[in-house]
């Protein structure tokens, strides 16, 4: 594999950081990051092998087939905290799981083997493998409830918005912000039935609206990111996938708030059973209260974020990306794969 990166940071430098995510005592730390690139790479690789062939599950499957084998390999005592879970009923990476070789730091682990399996399974764009980590006991515990009000942007507004806001009067603010009219900013919103209020609401304000099918995770990261076209995210989404964005947003900038939204009678109640006030406003830093986080994910289909796999000959061509929150690096990782080699995460007919 011939690995190009692309580093954005400060300077490269060997990290100071508490031992609870250092690699080793001799090595620095930002080695994790490679190690977790190499296990979105390989779930990718995995999945992508079922782009457009309208099958979720068995793209599913595969992805998180190859990301638990490769997780087994990775320098960390890991505790699978966001998984495949209850929702997914998955027998594998699921919440409570033990992940990695078990001789390095303990860590919260977050994963999401496929972002995106019906984009997969369709061949639409933004599909993503991803996976943060964090230290062991960081990550918000949402007790079951699958689903959070969102609302998601980049630095200039992080501290103006207020979930609790009209929408309308957010908008003003983040345009204000900005430095720009509200006709000219675009709020990224999931193609759901529930969400036409808000898209209407959304457009009586002045801005403009880009729908997407699935992955907001995705979405969450071009949100905060500048020079993506998109200026905020808003409405109700996976809260596993908005855990796993706000590592991400904890080395973008930005903010992320969520407000956690029961789907069921059932959910509430356990819900409020587990302590949890249903009004709470959660932000960044209570889905991820750790500074010392990471985030990686590689494209599965082309995206907004990633390019998808790619096949060339006999080679598996991959693009990742890879953000570690201590130093507020980020690294575009392009890997070159032989695809002899990963046979036996092929599919087979």
């Amino acid at each position: 594999m011939r690995i190009f990166v692309t580093e954005n940071t400060a300077e490269a430098q060997y990290s100071t950081l508490s031992r609870s995510l250092a690699v080793g005592d001799d090595e620095p730390d930002r080695n994790l990051a490679l190690e977790l690139v190499r296990v979105t790479e390989a779930a990718a690789i995995a999945g992508g092998h079922w782009v457009g062939f309208g099958d979720k599950n068995q793209a599913d499957g595969a992805a998180v087939d190859a990301m638990r084998s490769l997780l087994s390999t990775v320098h960390f005592n890991g505790v699978v905290v966001i998984g495949e879970g209850e929702k997914d009923e998955a027998p594998m990476l699921y919440n409570g799981e033990r992940v990695g070789d078990g001789t390095g730091p303990e860590c919260d682990v977050a994963v999401d083997p496929i972002d995106g399996t019906r984009l997969t399974a369709l061949g639409i764009n933004n599909a993503l493998a991803v996976l943060a980590v964090a230290e062991r006991g960081s990550m918000y515990d949402p007790s079951a409830v699958f689903y959070m009000e969102k609302l998601v942007t980049g630095p200039e507004a992080a501290d103006m918005v207020d979930l609790r806001l009209p929408v309308k009067q957010n908008l003003h603010l983040i345009a204000k912000a900005k430095g720009v009219k509200v006709n000219q900013l675009t709020v990224m919103v999931l193609d759901r039935d529930r969400h036409r209020p808000l898209v209407q609401q959304i457009r009586d304000a002045g801005a403009r609206t880009k729908m997407i099918m699935d992955g907001d995770v995705a979405g969450a990261i071009a949100a905060a990111r500048s020079g993506t076209g998109v200026d905020a995210l808003m409405g109700i989404g996976g809260t596993p996938e908005g855990i796993v964005a706000a590592c991400a947003i904890k080395t973008l900038g930005g903010v992320i708030q969520g407000r956690l939204w029961p789907s069921s009678d059932d959910e509430k109640q356990k819900a409020l059973d587990a302590g949890h006030d249903l009004d709470r406003v959660l932000s960044t830093n209570d889905l991820v209260t750790s500074d010392n986080c990471y985030f990686a994910a590689t494209g599965i289909t082309d995206g907004d974020l990633l390019r998808g796999v790619r096949y060339d000959k006999g080679r598996v061509l991959t693009q990742s990306i890879v953000m570690r929150s201590k130093s507020g690096t980020i690294r575009f990782v392009d890997g070159e794969h032989q695809a002899a080699k990963w046979e036996s995460y092929a599919r087979r007919l």
